[in-house]
Order: structure tokens, then C-alpha cells, then sequence
């Protein structure tokens, strides 16, 4: 194979692997107008004992597992202690910090240590990316005993 064949496949590799990591890229669904999630309890400022019950609150959507797609739904994820949102436009990391909730819960008991520490929820889609524009909760300080 000659030189220029070998270029001219190299650039047409490249760019088939391009396109299909193009194809591979998350997408982002839709929010309905006017969605919002929120924290029901405990309330902004609260002084709490663990376990510390959360529940969450819709309005504008429903609750759907992770998975099922069903249009105008999400599922919950908790953001405990976040300084920094993760990446909008890519499922949210599973971790200590980011509980998933793809089960369609829409309330939890977990353990904190004791102090201050902050809650809010970011809403998913079926594959864990959250919506655009991002139906996100305000952020909710509580103190544990």
C-alpha cells in the first residue's frame, strides 16, 4: 500500500471514529415549563437527630424509575454536602455525596455525622443525566446533633 493510500485511510479511520463517538454523546431531556423539585423536610435551618429523614417534593413532573422512559418524569438524587454541581449535561456520579434514587423513592433515611451540613435535590432523567434546564432544588442547610 502506498503512502498516499495509508493517509488517506488514517483520515477516513479518523473520521469514522469521530462520528461514532459523536453518536456516543449523552443527551439531555427536556424539563416541562415550570417543574421544580424541592425538600419537603427537614426544613432550612433545621437542628436534626440521625437517622435524619428526607422527603422529597415534585411539582410540575412525575416520578419514574431510572430506566423507564416516560415522558415529564425523573428520579431524585440527593446532593449531601456538594460545594460543586456535577457536570449537567452527564449522569450524575454515584457516591457518598450523590444518592441516586432510581428506584423512584421519594423519601430517605440516612446517617450524618454530627454538624452542619447541606441537602438538595437534582432531578434525572431514565439514564441519570439531569434535565435542561436542570430542575434543581435551593440548597437547605441543617444541623445535626
Amino acid at each position: 500500500m502506498g503512502d498516499l493510500t495509508r493517509g488517506k485511510s488514517f483520515v477516513y479511520l479518523a473520521l469514522l471514529t469521530a462520528v461514532l463517538f459523536a453518536q456516543l454523546t449523552w443527551a439531555q431531556t427536556k424539563a416541562p415549563e415550570g417543574a421544580s423539585v424541592y425538600i419537603i423536610s427537614p426544613a432550612n435551618g433545621a437542628m436534626v437527630s440521625n437517622p435524619v429523614t428526607v422527603s422529597f417534593g415534585l411539582k410540575g413532573m412525575g416520578v419514574a424509575p431510572a430506566g423507564i422512559d416516560k415522558a415529564n418524569t425523573g428520579h431524585h438524587h440527593l446532593l449531601i454536602d456538594v460545594a460543586e454541581l456535577p457536570a449537567l449535561d452527564m449522569p450524575v456520579p454515584a457516591d457518598a455525596q450523590h444518592i441516586h434514587f432510581g428506584g423512584g423513592q421519594t423519601e430517605t433515611t440516612i446517617e450524618l455525622a454530627p454538624g452542619e451540613h447541606t441537602l438538595q435535590l437534582l432531578l434525572g432523567d431514565m439514564t441519570h443525566i439531569p434535565h435542561s434546564p436542570p430542575i434543581l432544588s435551593e440548597k437547605i442547610t441543617i444541623t445535626v446533633k
